[in-house]
Protein backbone atom coordinates (compact mmCIF):
# COMPACT_ATOMS: atom_id res chain seq x y z
CA UNK A 1 0.00 0.00 0.00
CA UNK A 2 1.56 3.50 -1.71
CA UNK A 3 1.55 6.91 0.53
CA UNK A 4 -1.83 7.79 -1.25
CA UNK A 5 -3.85 4.86 -0.38
CA UNK A 6 -3.06 5.63 3.70
CA UNK A 7 -3.85 8.97 3.36
CA UNK A 8 -7.03 7.56 1.65
CA UNK A 9 -7.49 4.89 4.69
CA UNK A 10 -7.19 7.80 6.62
CA UNK A 11 -9.32 10.33 5.95
CA UNK A 12 -11.74 7.04 5.25
CA UNK A 13 -11.70 6.70 9.11
CA UNK A 14 -11.60 9.77 9.88
CA UNK A 15 -14.86 10.43 9.12
CA UNK A 16 -15.90 7.39 10.09
CA UNK A 17 -14.43 8.12 14.01
CA UNK A 18 -16.27 9.96 17.02
CA UNK A 19 -16.25 13.53 16.58
CA UNK A 20 -13.91 13.49 19.44
CA UNK A 21 -11.19 11.19 17.35
CA UNK A 22 -11.54 12.85 14.62
CA UNK A 23 -8.41 15.40 15.19
CA UNK A 24 -6.62 12.12 16.38
CA UNK A 25 -6.96 10.94 13.47
CA UNK A 26 -6.21 14.22 11.60
CA UNK A 27 -2.76 13.66 13.39
CA UNK A 28 -1.91 10.52 12.65
CA UNK A 29 -1.23 11.59 8.92
CA UNK A 30 1.07 13.76 9.92
CA UNK A 31 3.28 11.55 11.58
CA UNK A 32 3.22 9.21 9.50
CA UNK A 33 4.28 11.23 6.53
CA UNK A 34 7.10 12.62 8.64
CA UNK A 35 8.20 8.87 10.06
CA UNK A 36 7.74 9.94 13.90
CA UNK A 37 7.39 6.63 14.88
CA UNK A 38 7.67 7.18 18.42
CA UNK A 39 4.70 10.10 18.80
CA UNK A 40 2.76 8.07 16.62
CA UNK A 41 2.47 5.05 18.40
CA UNK A 42 1.96 7.42 21.90
CA UNK A 43 -1.29 8.92 19.70
CA UNK A 44 -2.30 5.36 18.53
CA UNK A 45 -2.27 4.24 21.56
CA UNK A 46 -4.21 7.61 23.21
CA UNK A 47 -6.54 6.31 20.29
CA UNK A 48 -6.84 2.79 21.19
CA UNK A 49 -8.16 3.55 24.67
CA UNK A 50 -11.13 5.63 23.83
CA UNK A 51 -14.24 3.42 24.18
CA UNK A 52 -14.81 5.20 20.92
CA UNK A 53 -12.53 3.38 19.01
CA UNK A 54 -13.22 0.29 19.57
CA UNK A 55 -15.01 -0.39 16.03
CA UNK A 56 -11.91 0.49 14.00
CA UNK A 57 -9.08 -0.88 15.81
CA UNK A 58 -9.02 -4.01 13.69
CA UNK A 59 -8.31 -2.24 10.96
CA UNK A 60 -6.53 0.15 11.62
CA UNK A 61 -4.01 -2.78 13.22
CA UNK A 62 -4.07 -4.68 9.99
CA UNK A 63 -4.42 -1.91 7.38
CA UNK A 64 -2.22 0.92 9.06
CA UNK A 65 0.02 -0.08 11.92
CA UNK A 66 1.50 -3.53 10.36
CA UNK A 67 2.86 -1.37 7.89
CA UNK A 68 5.24 0.67 10.00
CA UNK A 69 5.38 -2.17 12.53
CA UNK A 70 8.86 -3.08 12.43
CA UNK A 71 9.84 0.73 13.67
CA UNK A 72 8.07 1.10 16.67
CA UNK A 73 8.36 0.30 20.54
CA UNK A 74 7.16 -4.01 20.31
CA UNK A 75 6.06 -4.01 23.28
CA UNK A 76 3.56 -1.28 22.29
CA UNK A 77 3.25 -2.57 19.44
CA UNK A 78 1.53 -5.97 20.95
CA UNK A 79 -0.31 -3.39 23.64
CA UNK A 80 -1.94 -2.12 20.12
CA UNK A 81 -2.83 -5.87 19.13
CA UNK A 82 -4.54 -6.82 22.45
CA UNK A 83 -6.76 -3.98 21.99
CA UNK A 84 -7.47 -4.51 18.48
CA UNK A 85 -8.07 -8.02 19.53
CA UNK A 86 -10.96 -7.23 21.85
CA UNK A 87 -13.10 -6.50 18.36
CA UNK A 88 -12.50 -10.24 16.96
CA UNK A 89 -16.00 -12.12 16.45
CA UNK A 90 -14.98 -14.72 18.72
CA UNK A 91 -12.28 -16.35 20.60
CA UNK A 92 -11.23 -19.08 17.78
CA UNK A 93 -11.05 -15.49 15.90
CA UNK A 94 -8.93 -13.99 18.56
CA UNK A 95 -6.51 -16.71 19.10
CA UNK A 96 -5.59 -16.98 15.33
CA UNK A 97 -4.80 -13.34 15.49
CA UNK A 98 -2.86 -13.42 18.62
CA UNK A 99 -0.64 -16.34 17.31
CA UNK A 100 0.32 -13.92 14.26
CA UNK A 101 1.06 -11.71 16.43
CA UNK A 102 3.90 -13.68 18.46
CA UNK A 103 5.43 -14.85 15.18
CA UNK A 104 5.83 -10.94 14.43
CA UNK A 105 7.65 -10.04 17.56
CA UNK A 106 9.79 -13.40 17.86
CA UNK A 107 12.71 -11.52 17.87
CA UNK A 108 15.65 -11.93 19.92
CA UNK A 109 15.94 -7.78 20.78
CA UNK A 110 11.91 -8.31 21.28
CA UNK A 111 11.53 -11.07 23.91
CA UNK A 112 9.66 -8.71 26.18
CA UNK A 113 6.97 -8.41 23.86
CA UNK A 114 7.12 -12.04 22.37
CA UNK A 115 6.46 -13.23 26.31
CA UNK A 116 3.48 -10.39 26.60
CA UNK A 117 1.76 -11.69 23.07
CA UNK A 118 2.46 -15.25 24.22
CA UNK A 119 0.82 -14.74 27.55
CA UNK A 120 -2.34 -13.40 25.59
CA UNK A 121 -2.42 -16.56 23.58
CA UNK A 122 -2.51 -18.73 26.73
CA UNK A 123 -5.33 -16.41 28.57
CA UNK A 124 -7.66 -17.43 25.28
CA UNK A 125 -6.67 -20.77 25.29
CA UNK A 126 -7.94 -20.57 28.88
CA UNK A 127 -11.17 -18.97 27.12
CA UNK A 128 -11.51 -21.97 25.24
CA UNK A 129 -10.40 -24.61 27.96
CA UNK A 130 -6.86 -25.59 26.32
CA UNK A 131 -5.79 -25.84 29.84
CA UNK A 132 -2.88 -27.95 28.87
CA UNK A 133 -2.32 -25.45 25.60
CA UNK A 134 -2.23 -22.52 27.92
CA UNK A 135 -0.02 -24.24 30.29
CA UNK A 136 2.70 -24.86 27.69
CA UNK A 137 2.30 -20.89 26.65
CA UNK A 138 2.86 -20.12 30.43
CA UNK A 139 5.86 -22.63 30.85
CA UNK A 140 7.11 -21.00 27.82
CA UNK A 141 6.65 -17.14 29.14
CA UNK A 142 8.01 -18.08 32.55
CA UNK A 143 11.80 -19.39 31.16
CA UNK A 144 11.96 -16.33 29.64
CA UNK A 145 10.66 -14.12 32.06
CA UNK A 146 13.40 -15.93 34.38
CA UNK A 147 15.94 -14.40 32.47
CA UNK A 148 15.55 -11.38 32.59
CA UNK A 149 17.37 -8.67 34.64
CA UNK A 150 14.05 -6.30 34.44
CA UNK A 151 11.09 -6.30 32.44
CA UNK A 152 7.92 -3.46 32.07
CA UNK A 153 5.71 -4.08 35.51
CA UNK A 154 2.34 -4.76 32.93
CA UNK A 155 4.36 -8.26 31.29
CA UNK A 156 4.56 -9.45 35.09
CA UNK A 157 0.80 -8.06 35.69
CA UNK A 158 -0.23 -10.03 32.52
CA UNK A 159 1.62 -13.38 33.35
CA UNK A 160 0.43 -13.67 37.31
CA UNK A 161 -2.71 -12.70 36.29
CA UNK A 162 -2.75 -15.09 33.49
CA UNK A 163 -1.48 -18.17 35.79
CA UNK A 164 -4.00 -17.44 38.31
CA UNK A 165 -6.81 -17.75 36.23
CA UNK A 166 -5.22 -21.25 34.79
CA UNK A 167 -4.72 -22.31 38.68
CA UNK A 168 -8.09 -21.12 39.33
CA UNK A 169 -9.22 -23.75 36.00
CA UNK A 170 -7.49 -26.48 37.87
CA UNK A 171 -9.19 -25.34 41.18
CA UNK A 172 -5.12 -25.43 42.50
CA UNK A 173 -6.45 -23.18 45.13
CA UNK A 174 -3.21 -22.45 46.96
CA UNK A 175 -1.52 -21.50 43.70
CA UNK A 176 -4.13 -19.16 42.36
CA UNK A 177 -3.98 -16.96 45.90
CA UNK A 178 -0.25 -17.05 45.54
CA UNK A 179 -0.21 -15.64 41.59
CA UNK A 180 -3.72 -13.71 41.75
CA UNK A 181 -1.30 -11.40 45.24
CA UNK A 182 1.48 -11.02 42.44
CA UNK A 183 -0.92 -9.96 40.46
CA UNK A 184 -2.29 -7.34 42.39
CA UNK A 185 1.60 -6.27 43.76
CA UNK A 186 2.41 -5.27 39.87
CA UNK A 187 -0.76 -3.08 39.53
CA UNK A 188 -2.20 0.37 41.17
CA UNK A 189 -5.34 -1.44 42.75
CA UNK A 190 -7.46 1.92 42.15
CA UNK A 191 -6.77 0.87 38.47
CA UNK A 192 -9.43 -1.93 38.71
CA UNK A 193 -13.38 -0.85 39.12
CA UNK A 194 -15.00 -0.80 42.26
CA UNK A 195 -16.73 -4.31 40.78
CA UNK A 196 -13.96 -6.22 39.72
CA UNK A 197 -11.69 -5.08 43.45
CA UNK A 198 -15.10 -6.62 44.27
CA UNK A 199 -14.58 -9.36 42.75
CA UNK A 200 -11.29 -10.38 42.91
CA UNK A 201 -11.28 -10.31 46.94
CA UNK A 202 -13.75 -12.16 47.05
CA UNK A 203 -12.04 -14.87 45.24
CA UNK A 204 -9.55 -14.57 47.31
CA UNK A 205 -10.64 -15.09 50.53
CA UNK A 206 -12.53 -18.53 49.33
CA UNK A 207 -9.02 -19.43 47.65
CA UNK A 208 -7.64 -18.73 51.23
CA UNK A 209 -9.66 -20.62 53.12
CA UNK A 210 -10.79 -24.10 51.27
CA UNK A 211 -6.59 -23.93 50.13
CA UNK A 212 -5.15 -27.03 52.19
CA UNK A 213 -1.56 -24.91 51.95
CA UNK A 214 -2.62 -21.37 53.49
CA UNK A 215 -2.76 -21.28 57.35
CA UNK A 216 -1.88 -17.74 57.59
CA UNK A 217 -3.85 -14.82 55.61
CA UNK A 218 -1.63 -12.19 56.94
CA UNK A 219 -0.50 -10.85 53.29
CA UNK A 220 -4.31 -10.92 52.32
CA UNK A 221 -5.13 -9.13 55.74
CA UNK A 222 -3.31 -6.45 55.48
CA UNK A 223 -3.98 -5.89 51.36
CA UNK A 224 -6.33 -2.88 50.46
CA UNK A 225 -8.03 -5.24 47.80
CA UNK A 226 -10.10 -6.55 50.95
CA UNK A 227 -11.92 -3.19 51.92
CA UNK A 228 -13.89 -4.25 48.96
CA UNK A 229 -15.92 -6.58 50.51
CA UNK A 230 -16.71 -3.93 53.04
CA UNK A 231 -18.40 -1.70 50.40
CA UNK A 232 -21.88 -3.54 50.60
CA UNK A 233 -23.72 -5.90 53.08
CA UNK A 234 -23.47 -9.22 50.78
CA UNK A 235 -19.64 -9.71 51.53
CA UNK A 236 -19.10 -8.44 54.76
CA UNK A 237 -19.99 -11.80 56.43
CA UNK A 238 -16.85 -12.93 54.51
CA UNK A 239 -14.06 -10.10 55.88
CA UNK A 240 -15.45 -11.17 59.06
CA UNK A 241 -14.99 -14.52 58.41
CA UNK A 242 -10.91 -13.90 57.37
CA UNK A 243 -10.36 -12.22 60.28
CA UNK A 244 -12.73 -14.62 62.96
CA UNK A 245 -9.78 -17.83 61.03
CA UNK A 246 -6.74 -15.24 61.91
CA UNK A 247 -7.68 -14.78 65.49
CA UNK A 248 -9.06 -18.21 66.07
CA UNK A 249 -12.35 -17.08 66.98
CA UNK A 250 -14.69 -20.04 67.63
CA UNK A 251 -17.26 -17.81 69.40
CA UNK A 252 -17.24 -15.69 65.63
CA UNK A 253 -16.80 -18.87 63.52
CA UNK A 254 -20.04 -20.21 64.55
CA UNK A 255 -22.13 -17.49 64.41
CA UNK A 256 -20.80 -16.52 60.67
CA UNK A 257 -20.93 -20.36 59.82
CA UNK A 258 -24.41 -19.95 58.38
CA UNK A 259 -23.08 -18.13 55.13
CA UNK A 260 -20.63 -21.02 54.20
CA UNK A 261 -23.76 -22.89 52.58
CA UNK A 262 -24.34 -20.09 49.79
CA UNK A 263 -21.12 -19.96 48.52
CA UNK A 264 -21.19 -23.58 46.81
CA UNK A 265 -16.90 -24.19 47.07
CA UNK A 266 -17.12 -23.43 50.98
CA UNK A 267 -20.09 -25.83 51.10
CA UNK A 268 -18.13 -28.12 49.52
CA UNK A 269 -14.93 -28.05 52.08
CA UNK A 270 -16.87 -27.83 55.31
CA UNK A 271 -14.52 -30.15 57.04
CA UNK A 272 -11.56 -28.53 56.27
CA UNK A 273 -12.85 -25.28 57.73
CA UNK A 274 -14.03 -26.67 60.48
CA UNK A 275 -10.45 -28.31 60.74
CA UNK A 276 -8.97 -25.05 60.05
CA UNK A 277 -10.32 -23.01 62.92
CA UNK A 278 -9.63 -25.59 65.39
CA UNK A 279 -6.15 -25.09 63.95
CA UNK A 280 -6.15 -21.16 64.20
CA UNK A 281 -8.35 -21.84 67.84
CA UNK A 282 -4.66 -23.91 68.64
CA UNK A 283 -2.17 -21.54 68.01
CA UNK A 284 -4.32 -18.54 69.34
CA UNK A 285 -3.88 -20.20 72.58
CA UNK A 286 -0.28 -20.60 72.39
CA UNK A 287 0.54 -17.49 71.19
CA UNK A 288 -1.58 -15.62 73.99
CA UNK A 289 1.02 -17.39 76.72
CA UNK A 290 3.87 -16.44 77.44
CA UNK A 291 7.16 -18.64 76.53
CA UNK A 292 7.62 -19.55 79.82
CA UNK A 293 4.33 -21.51 79.77
CA UNK A 294 3.56 -23.07 76.77
CA UNK A 295 3.48 -26.66 78.00
CA UNK A 296 -0.41 -27.31 77.77
CA UNK A 297 -2.14 -30.57 78.68
CA UNK A 298 -4.58 -31.92 76.33
CA UNK A 299 -7.25 -31.03 78.59
CA UNK A 300 -6.45 -27.50 78.33
CA UNK A 301 -6.13 -27.73 74.42
CA UNK A 302 -9.56 -29.14 74.48
CA UNK A 303 -10.99 -26.41 76.83
CA UNK A 304 -9.26 -23.64 74.57
CA UNK A 305 -10.78 -25.61 71.63
CA UNK A 306 -13.57 -27.08 71.92
CA UNK A 307 -12.13 -29.94 69.97
CA UNK A 308 -12.92 -33.72 71.58
CA UNK A 309 -10.22 -35.26 73.84
CA UNK A 310 -10.24 -38.02 71.65
CA UNK A 311 -8.87 -35.89 68.48
CA UNK A 312 -6.17 -33.38 70.66
CA UNK A 313 -3.18 -35.59 69.88
CA UNK A 314 -3.99 -35.98 66.32
CA UNK A 315 -4.78 -31.92 65.62
CA UNK A 316 -1.22 -31.08 67.80
CA UNK A 317 0.33 -33.22 65.05
CA UNK A 318 -1.36 -31.46 62.43
CA UNK A 319 -0.30 -28.46 63.32
CA UNK A 320 3.29 -29.32 64.52
CA UNK A 321 3.46 -31.15 60.26
CA UNK A 322 2.06 -27.65 59.17
CA UNK A 323 5.06 -26.00 60.90
CA UNK A 324 2.02 -23.66 62.71
CA UNK A 325 3.71 -24.84 66.03
CA UNK A 326 7.35 -26.32 66.92
CA UNK A 327 7.58 -28.31 69.88
CA UNK A 328 7.26 -32.03 71.48
CA UNK A 329 4.02 -33.88 72.61
CA UNK A 330 4.47 -36.40 75.79
CA UNK A 331 1.92 -39.07 75.17
CA UNK A 332 2.25 -40.28 78.41
CA UNK A 333 1.44 -37.09 80.99
CA UNK A 334 -0.77 -35.93 77.55
CA UNK A 335 1.30 -32.45 77.50
CA UNK A 336 2.38 -30.74 74.56
CA UNK A 337 5.61 -28.74 74.99
CA UNK A 338 5.76 -26.00 72.88
CA UNK A 339 8.45 -23.79 72.00
CA UNK A 340 7.31 -21.72 68.85
CA UNK A 341 4.25 -20.23 66.97
CA UNK A 342 4.06 -19.27 63.63
CA UNK A 343 3.90 -15.20 63.02
CA UNK A 344 0.85 -13.88 61.82
CA UNK A 345 -1.03 -10.71 61.39
CA UNK A 346 -2.47 -9.30 64.91
CA UNK A 347 -5.64 -7.59 65.08
CA UNK A 348 -6.11 -4.96 67.90
CA UNK A 349 -7.59 -6.85 70.22
CA UNK A 350 -4.49 -9.37 69.67
CA UNK A 351 -2.08 -6.43 70.03
CA UNK A 352 -3.99 -5.56 73.37
CA UNK A 353 -2.97 -9.04 74.76
CA UNK A 354 0.31 -8.41 73.93
CA UNK A 355 0.36 -5.33 75.37
CA UNK A 356 -0.57 -6.66 78.96
CA UNK A 357 1.67 -9.36 78.48
CA UNK A 358 4.31 -7.13 77.60
CA UNK A 359 3.66 -4.96 80.91
CA UNK A 360 3.56 -8.34 82.83
CA UNK A 361 6.93 -9.01 81.61
CA UNK A 362 8.28 -5.57 82.66
CA UNK A 363 6.37 -5.75 86.37
CA UNK A 364 8.33 -9.35 86.69
CA UNK A 365 11.58 -7.88 85.57
CA UNK A 366 11.32 -5.03 88.39
CA UNK A 367 10.50 -7.54 90.79
CA UNK A 368 13.86 -9.69 90.02
CA UNK A 369 15.82 -6.53 90.55
CA UNK A 370 14.20 -5.45 93.54
CA UNK A 371 14.91 -9.19 94.90
CA UNK A 372 18.87 -8.99 93.53
CA UNK A 373 19.05 -5.83 94.90
CA UNK A 374 17.64 -6.81 98.37
CA UNK A 375 19.22 -10.03 98.90
CA UNK A 376 22.96 -8.54 97.05
CA UNK A 377 23.04 -5.46 99.36
CA UNK A 378 26.42 -6.71 101.10
CA UNK A 379 27.93 -7.60 97.40
CA UNK A 380 27.10 -3.95 96.64
CA UNK A 381 28.20 -2.42 99.48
Amino acid sequence: MNVDTISDFLAEQRDQAPEELQPLVLEFETLWERKLWHQLTNLLLEFFNHPGSAPQRLQFYKVFILKFADKINQLKLVDLALKAATQCRDNQERLFFLEAVVKKVDHEDSQDAYVFATIAVARVKLDLSDLDGARKDLDTAERILDNFDSVESVVHAAFYDTNAKYFQAKSDWGSYYKNALLYLACIDVKSLSLEEQRQRAYNLAIAALVSSSIYNFGELLLHPILDALTIDDRHKWLHQLLFAFNRGDLAAYDLLASHISTDPLLAQHTRQLREKIYLAALTEAVFRRPPHDRAMSFSTIANETKVHPDEIEHLIMKALSLDLLRGTIDQVDEVAHINWVQPKVLDMQQIENMRQRLQEWDSSVDKLGNWIEGVGQDVWA
